[in-house]
């Protein structure tokens, strides 16, 4: 029997999946993370792969990547570099290393570091771990092929069947070595397989063969590490929790709001990477009287959802910064006949097909002024994996209140990320009041009669007898509902639609950090909340005063933001773009200018560039 390794507590560890595009790294990943947050961890994801349909076997463009932040308590963000690397190849690991710490322990499938494979990642000798100056000390080097081949051996499957099972197992043999290492319990991994794979329950029961096997390969040959390690979680509230994507979460909003509401949910969509698994996920929920059609192409997923929602449903379309572009004429129509739509962008690396899987946040100014004609529309940006379900919860009961169509941006960093997730009961969750017409102006209805003081106008659903009325994209007399062309009808009307956005209430923006004597306030939106809250925390650590006001709400712009961003003496907006907030500030607030970092990279921003940078403006 192997002697027993010490377990050191841990605060918190980050861990690195890498591997072919077709390794499994994101399903190795996804098990690590779902595991982690049923134990009560908190978590944060970063999935990174290829825009590659399938890569070139063993290249250095077909790596994909999957990087899970674990800590005892909350966790913003996936971590810059992680303590733990997986590379399952010779070019994972030459195009990983970069992300890991100097004394990160890294596991390797020696099977996957042959000749070839190190001539196809441009090694220039056999000695790879020499050539890129890693301490072998540090390297669990593990035959990871022939060990899968061994245990599937008795399988009862041909030769030609375990070779292709070898290669779809090998990430499971990982995953039980990492396991093993930070004290997961592997019944946790087995309910995940099992339910997965429910189906097919031969292909489940060997993947949990070979993650015993990766386990049990680390408990008795000891992996050539010190010691194992454990991460205990501090209280949490009491709850259901699970591990969320933000897709999966921007789904689940619209299901809840639509049940809220007591509307039957449509979402009219076309693929497109990164926003698909909306559609994917509502497309299950047909028991929750969700309607989902896959449209032709972007702009019939936009008119259908308009459709539904001149119907009476609470219509959705998702898409990305491309699909908006083609969406933006339908979108103008919601806009000019003033009905209730939510259009989630999630942002993906641009311009034109640009970074398909990769994060930005370009789409701002696209989704506040990207229309033709004075088309004010409210815009809500989602500040990680949770909070897409809160923000298009948001968005739904803004649309459906005030009679508008609502942009939610997130983005693919967010969508794909996923974090712990307490799942709240219905009765926690705000009220949704759709704007409808009232019993008293059945028999003389007119489409664009409003409430003297949100200025919304009221809501009939054809079908409705006394309620007759016609919508369309020509401009309409907004006292008739007849189609017009007077130029004075024409101005009422735009400045009308643009007023009652304005009027929409929106929470304040809150301040975190040191709020009454920060010497540097840091602004951002949207999905960069952890990174910049995590710098603010460590400049603070540091001894400097420092602030953080994240924008969530960004059309209209919180009451008190004037205030807010006057208030301290330097302010730096930092976005992942190359100053649209900033911009779009500037225009709001008379004598704001700030400081800017700006990043277009198609990945998360670094914690420790964010600390250099803001120290930097501390310091001028």
């Amino acid at each position: 029997m192997a002697e027993q390794l010490e377990i050191k507590e841990l605060d918190h560890v980050v861990v690195r999946f890498s591997g072919d595009s077709g390794d499994g790294m994101q399903l190795a990943g996804n098990i690590f993370s779902t595991v982690s947050a049923s134990v009560g961890n908190g978590i944060s994801t970063f999935p990174d792969y290829p825009a590659d349909i399938r890569a070139p076997q063993g290249s250095l463009t077909g790596v994909s990547g999957f990087q899970v932040h674990v800590g005892e308590g909350k966790v913003y963000t996936p971590g810059d570099l992680c303590d733990v690397l997986v590379a399952m190849n010779a070019a994972a690991l030459k195009t990983q290393y970069r992300y890991a710490k100097p004394q990160a322990t890294i596991i390797i499938d020696t099977d996957s570091f042959g000749p070839n494979d190190l001539r196809k990642a441009a090694f220039q000798t056999d000695d790879y771990l020499g050539e890129m100056g890693i301490d072998p000390d540090r390297v669990v080097a593990c035959p990871i092929t022939k060990m899968v081949k061994d245990c599937l051996a008795d399988s009862g499957m041909d030769n030609k069947a375990v070779l292709k099972a070898v290669l779809k197992c090998r990430n499971m043999f990982a995953l039980g070595l990492v396991c093993w290492l930070f004290n997961r319990d592997l019944g946790l991994v087995a309910n995940f397989l099992r339910e997965k794979f429910a189906k097919k329950p031969a292909i489940a029961e060997n993947n949990i063969k070979v993650v015993q096997a990766g386990f049990d390969y680390g408990h008795n040959v000891h992996a050539s590490v010190p010691s194992t390690y454990r991460i205990e979680s501090k209280s949490k509230v009491k709850g259901r929790y699970m591990d969320i994507t933000g897709n999966k979460a921007t789904a689940y909003g619209l299901i809840a709001a639509a049940e809220k509401a007591g509307l039957r949910l449509y979402l009219g969509s076309y693929p497109i990477t990164p926003a698909t698994d909306i559609l994917h996920e509502l497309s299950k929920h047909k028991s929750c009287g969700v309607i989902t059609v896959q449209c032709e192409d972007e702009i019939s997923g936009c008119a259908s959802a308009i459709g539904a929602a001149f119907g009476g449903a609470l219509a959705a379309t998702s898409t990305s910064g491309p699909g908006i572009c083609l969406k933006s004429e339908a979108m103008n129509l919601a806009v000019i006949d003033e009905l209730p739509l939510v259009v989630i962008d999630v942002q993906r690396g641009g311009p034109s097909t640009g970074l398909p899987t990769k994060s930005e946040q370009t789409d701002l100014l696209q989704a506040l002024y990207g229309r033709n004609g004075e088309s004010p529309m409210p815009v809500i940006a989602a500040s990680s994996p949770t909070a897409c379900f809160d923000a298009v919860y948001a968005a739904a009961k803004i649309a459906l209140e005030h009679l508008t169509p609502v942009i939610l941006l997130t983005d693919a960093y967010v969508a794909n990320g996923s974090a712990a997730w307490k799942l709240p009961t219905i009765d926690e969750l705000p009220d949704i009041h759709p704007h409808y017409v009232t019993e008293a102006q059945k028999g003389h209805y007119t489409p664009y009669e409003r409430d003297p003081e949100s200025l919304v106008r009221y809501w009939a659903i054809p079908g409705q007898e006394g309620y007759t009325h016609i919508l369309g994209g020509l401009e309409k007399d907004g006292a008739t509902g007849a189609i017009s062309t007077d130029p004075e009808n024409h101005d009422r009307m735009c400045r009308l639609r643009a007023e009652k956005v304005a009027r929409i209430p929106v929470p304040d923006v809150e301040v975190a950090g040191d709020e009454a004597d920060a010497e540097l306030l840091i602004v951002g939106f949207g999905g960069t909340y952890g990174h910049l809250y995590s710098a603010m925390d460590e400049l603070r650590q540091k001894g400097h005063k420092v602030a953080l006001a994240h924008f969530e709400y960004i059309n209209p712009l919180p009451a008190n933001t004037a205030e807010v961003l006057k208030r301290y003496p330097r302010v730096v907006v930092a976005e992942q773009n190359l100053g649209q907030f900033a911009a779009y500030l500037r225009t709001k607030v008379d004598g704001f200018v700030p400081f800017q970092f700006n990043q277009v990279k198609g990945q998360p921003f670094v914690v420790a560039e964010l600390v250099k940078a803001f120290e930097d403006i501390i310091n001028q």
